[in-house]
């Protein structure tokens, strides 16, 4: 799946950014299934049982897939958990079927939009010298127009494309609502004889044909990562999608499966059945736009199958396990090759094999259903971890029916195999051998990637959207601002109040109030409680004069326990405050105060090292956010604050990664393909932004880029390279946060409250 490049806030954009595969099923699977009950003459007694079957596989691997979508929520879907649950070896095993499938899909999807222009023109049927059908070469031009398209960059296909699922979700329920207007809500009988004797072999046998309704079904866990909204929320939301999805194929297989049984005739070569039904269905110009609509999103299918491999190669790149040059990127930043060589091998099996959909199909769903295997037996086996950990009757229950669900997908993909064995089942024996070995040979070759490596291998192989770390600090911040109370600690002396026109600007253009809160605990020239009061009513008088909402407070106590009591009994969601403490700037790290607020990881610290007497000045002009990126989940966290700053500010965002390891390690271009997909995101939110990997050393890199560049404000994440573990604060905060010409705005690795 290629990158999704911003957030999805509902489940029916979900549905539309995901259901372009699964929902074109219904067009072509009937095909196949019809052909083969009918030509055997045993259709009256087998439709509905091989229909049902279906129904029933596919509700019960969707359940499957709620926990999955619980479980994994940074868009590895059902590969991510085999990976946890079986090893490495599932790595290799995904990674090979899934280069397949993207083969496949791109295969499938041209053949059957090939097919449906072929039922409007049956001149491209006739053969030309008597070697291949016009329809081929139909398919061969198409296929070399969309991998030009998609070598042109996401943006460009995706303007191409467009959103055509929801053309074909509209064309199905017109179907269906259609069938039932001229036949009544008819759904299909189970003749329970299609279990019995001669005819169980063509009801398992038409079920395996219809089952690549589900080819798409693991789509919806690996857009996940993409949904707005709190884990438990994006969880739902994906889960939403696929029941739009799912349910609608699986009510046009109950609802206008039936209808095609009845009106057309599999047996005529000219024409899709899914088109005559059409043609019988509805009025002529809706049955030609019905067309249109099947061409257009099988031709978006074919175009996200070419981004997925494209992904998955600069992933699979990045993680070592194949050569750097599949990934090198072309001028417009997108690796070229994979798409070449998924569409010259397209075309080879165009030229030799043919244009029938049929031909593809059973290699199609014999990969799906290994996956979706290895996926069921995954979730059974964390299912049962559980269990012994904490028995009870409920989860006991929701393991039966995992299991129930992993017993159908394996006894599907053993049914697919020994159904279409001969059909091309059996290049699954030969290839996936070949691409697994490669694999580990190129992993052995060029060693094993840093976890940092590894997890930008993940995120650029398109498991997930870029970047994963959002949504939890969205949540916290809603919609209608950054902030909405401003902190800000004053200790009576000038240096504290140099944040105070710092504090006006966000609280000018944030709609924030601010707090002014000091702290009393009589250390010397400290002052008296009474003056220190005096003291906070003066420079509240003073912010008042600004017309921006304020209140203050005085406490007692020690200044750091007493200032995080304020922000927690005040929902504070911002700090403001001068880096120095009371031996001086230079002396402390950040100041006792300051570095006392940071360890307690409750909310971010904005921090002025005062440079100049600017109290009582102007408010302070934000026009360039720096953000340092390593790649982590940690230094992610910072994205949701920079993007709202930038919005409200108008300002630029500098996204800047520092590609600190050896020389040919691939770290600089991964580290860039890395930033540029988390700008692809941040620019679909209309932020102006731009990327710069550079440097050696992190945190002099940061203070000298935000020099050069003149930035006004460095947003960054309170951890270092070596990670939290090693430091609370981290080596590279605390240098810069000392010797920044600008304001730092610290985010914590998690919120507090």
């Amino acid at each position: 799946m290629a990158h999704v490049s911003r957030k999805l806030s509902n489940s029916f954009e979900g549905a539309l950014a995901g259901g372009g595969d699964p929902a074109t099923s219904p067009l072509y699977v009937f095909g196949p299934f019809l052909r083969l009950i009918v030509a055997a003459g045993v259709a009256g007694v087998t439709f509905g049982a091989s229909v049902w079957l279906v129904v029933l596989t596919v509700a019960t691997v969707s359940a499957m897939y709620r926990l999955v979508m619980d479980w994994v929520t940074d868009g590895s879907g059902g590969s991510g958990l085999s990976e946890e649950e079986f090893g490495g070896w599932a790595v290799k095993v995904n990674a090979g079927i899934t280069f397949i499938e993207y083969t496949l899909t791109f295969l499938v999807s041209m053949a059957a939009l090939v097919t449906f222009i072929a039922d409007r023109f049956p001149l491209l049927n006739d053969t030309l010298l008597g070697l291949w059908q016009y329809r081929t070469l139909l398919a061969i031009a198409l296929s070399l127009l969309t991998g030009w398209l998609v070598n042109r960059g996401p943006k460009v296909a995706a303007a191409a494309f467009g959103p055509a699922t929801a053309g074909v979700l509209l064309l199905l329920w017109i179907m269906i609502f259609a069938t039932i207007n001229r036949f009544g809500l008819q759904l299909p009988r189970i003749d329970w004889q299609a279990f019995r004797g001669e005819y169980l072999e063509f009801t398992f046998g038409g079920y395996v044909r219809i089952l690549a309704v589900m080819t798409g079904i693991e789509v919806f866990a690996n857009l996940v990562a993409a949904y707005s909204g709190s884990p438990a929320e994006k969880s739902r939301k994906a889960f939403g999608s696929l029941l739009i999805i799912m349910g609608t194929t699986c009510v046009t297989m109950l609802v206008v499966g039936p209808a095609i049984f009845s009106l057309a005739d599999p047996m005529n070569a000219e024409v899709s059945v899914f088109t005559q039904t059409m043609d019988q269905l509805l009025p002529a110009p809706l049955a030609y736009m019905g067309t249109i609509v099947g061409v257009a999103v099988l031709l978006s299918a074919c175009a996200a199958s070419a981004q997925g491999l494209q992904n998955l190669a600069l992933g699979l790149k990045y993680r070592h396990y194949i050569p750097p040059m599949m990934g090198r990127k072309n001028t417009f930043g997108v690796a070229d090759g994979p798409v070449w060589l998924e569409v010259g091998m397209a075309i080879l099996c165009f030229l030799a094999f043919g244009t029938d959909e049929e031909t593809y199909l059973a290699i199609y769903a014999a990969g799906v259903f290994i996956l979706l295997s290895m996926t069921g037996w995954a979730a059974a086996k964390r299912l049962l971890r559980h269990l012994r950990a904490e028995f009870s009757a409920g989860h006991l229950a929701v393991l039966v029916g995992t299991m129930v669900a992993a017993a159908l997908t394996t006894t599907a993909t053993i049914i697919i195999f020994a159904e279409r064995f001969r059909e091309g089942a059996w290049t699954y024996f030969l290839l996936l051998p070949i691409l697994y070995a490669l694999f580990s040979y190129f992993r052995a070759r060029l060693g094993n990637p840093s976890a940092r490596q590894e997890r930008l291998g993940r995120l650029i192989a398109g498991s997930g959207p870029l970047p994963t770390a959002l949504p939890a600090w969205r949540d916290r911040l809603g919609t209608d601002g950054l902030m909405r109370r401003i902190l800000v600690p004053l200790d009576g002396s000038p240096f504290a109040e140099h944040v105070l026109p710092l504090a006006r600007t966000l609280s000018r253009s944030l709609s924030a109030s601010l707090l002014l809160t000091s702290v009393v605990d009589a250390p010397p020239n400290a002052g008296t409680p009474s003056e220190r009061s005096k003291y906070l009513e003066d420079v509240t008088a003073q912010v008042r004069f600004y017309d921006i909402p304020v209140t203050a407070v005085l406490r007692h106590g020690a200044p750091p326990d007493a200032i995080h009591a304020v922000a927690d009994e005040y929902g504070v969601d911002l700090v403001v405050m001068s880096t120095r403490g009371h031996s001086g700037v230079r002396r402390l790290l950040f100041g006792s105060v300051a570095h006392a607020l940071v360890q307690r990881r409750a909310y971010p610290l904005l921090l002025l090292r005062p440079q100049e007497k600017t109290e009582g000045g102007p408010p302070i002009r934000i026009d360039r956010i720096l953000v340092p990126l390593d790649g982590s989940h940690l230094a992610e966290n910072v994205l949701p604050f920079a993007e709202r700053l930038a919005r409200q500010f108008a300002a630029e965002l500098l996204l800047l990664s520092v590609p600190d390891g050896p020389e040919g390690s691939g770290l600089r271009s991964q580290l860039q393909a890395y930033v540029d997909g988390v700008a692809a995101v941040l620019d679909e939110q209309t932020v102006e932004v731009r990327t710069l990997v550079t440097g050696s050393g992190a945190a002099r890199t940061i203070l000298a880029v935000s020099e050069a560049e003149q930035v006004d404000l460095i947003v960054m994440a309170t951890h270092g390279r070596g990670g939290l573990e090693r430091l609370l604060l981290g080596s590279v905060a605390a240098s810069v946060v000392t010797d920044a010409p600008c304001p730092v705005f610290l985010v914590p690795p998690r919120s507090g409250r």
